[in-house]
């Protein structure tokens, strides 16, 4: 396929349920390869592998023969107005061409301009003419890489001005036009809802189950009058609620705890993973007591 990237997107095979998944940090590296612990599959910064070689890469291939591995970037900026970055776009596609992750996904957002990274995820206005824009280049990248993408919701702190869609409506037709897939940051999904004072089951009940392919469940920092998405506490128990009410919503979904600051060593993150996996069997259990 030629580099330009216009050519149309085409719709790929549905994606295998995983299990239950850690983000891979530094910290855990040497602990992986001599414990192999009880971790379904791990999830990897691609940004932090797109290098030649070194301790990271050796980490990595180690670590992606005992474990399914998915790809998340962080500066793909979909939404942003720059011109896609083909350096980028093909560092990711060798990385993702020697890694073979199960998928490969990055935020619905915008990251820089003018060629300036601001290293942090900002929201986009909820608007028609916005979602077209995000769905060409969306289409572009899916082409370019070979691959549908899942796109991650972010939180966000304040409302745009104009703006004719709400946020999960943005989500769902951006996804459904493009023909990508969706990772559902459950914890996002909470801190935003306080911010703005909606209702987080009504964006969850919007969304179409054929579309969510991964979760993220993390923790946040709770000043009362609002809530900032730090990814550094322990899952709180109203983000554990909404996952439960996710899981009724949407069926088996990989389930992944992410945990970007405060890093806790390795059996504390495993407990915290098998309490997802406890709430995934309560759920199922009780969804098979009711079923005809």
């Amino acid at each position: 396929m030629p580099e330009n990237i216009t050519s149309p997107a085409s719709a790929c095979t549905p994606m295998p349920f995983l299990g239950f998944g850690l983000g891979l940090r530094t910290q855990h590296f040497q602990q992986l390869l001599e414990q192999s612990p009880a971790v379904d599959w791990f999830e990897v910064v691609s940004e932090n592998f797109m290098v030649a070689g070194g301790k990271p890469r050796y980490f990595l291939r180690a670590i992606g023969e005992r474990y399914p591995l998915v790809m998340h970037g962080v500066s793909l900026s979909i939404g942003g107005t720059d011109p896609l970055n083909l350096d980028y776009l093909r560092q990711l596609k060798a990385l993702a061409e020697e890694v073979r992750p199960a998928w490969v996904s990055d935020h619905l957002c915008w990251t820089g301009v003018d060629g300036r990274n601001s290293h942090d995820l900002l929201p986009l206005p909820y608007a028609e003419e916005v979602v077209d824009h995000v769905v060409a280049r969306v289409r572009r990248v899916q082409d370019f890489l070979g691959r549908q993408l899942l796109l991650e919701n972010v939180s966000s702190y304040l409302t745009f001005a104009e703006q004719s869609l709400t946020e999960w409506e943005f989500l769902a037709e951006v996804c459904a036009r493009a023909d990508c897939l969706m990772l559902l940051d459950i914890n996002n999904v909470y801190v935003s809802a306080r911010n703005h004072g909606f209702d987080p089951r009504e964006y969850i009940d919007f969304l179409d189950p054929a579309r969510v392919q991964q979760f993220h469940l993390a923790g946040h920092s709770d000043y009362g009058d609002y809530v900032i998405d730090t990814h550094d506490h322990d899952v709180p128990d109203p983000v554990w609620e909404l996952y439960r009410h996710a899981l009724r919503r949407f069926g088996p979904v990989s389930t992944l705890i992410e945990r970007d600051d405060h890093i806790p060593e390795l059996p504390q993150m495993i407990a915290e993973l098998d309490m997802a996996r406890h709430i995934f069997a309560e759920v199922c259990a009780a969804e098979a007591a009711y079923a005809p």
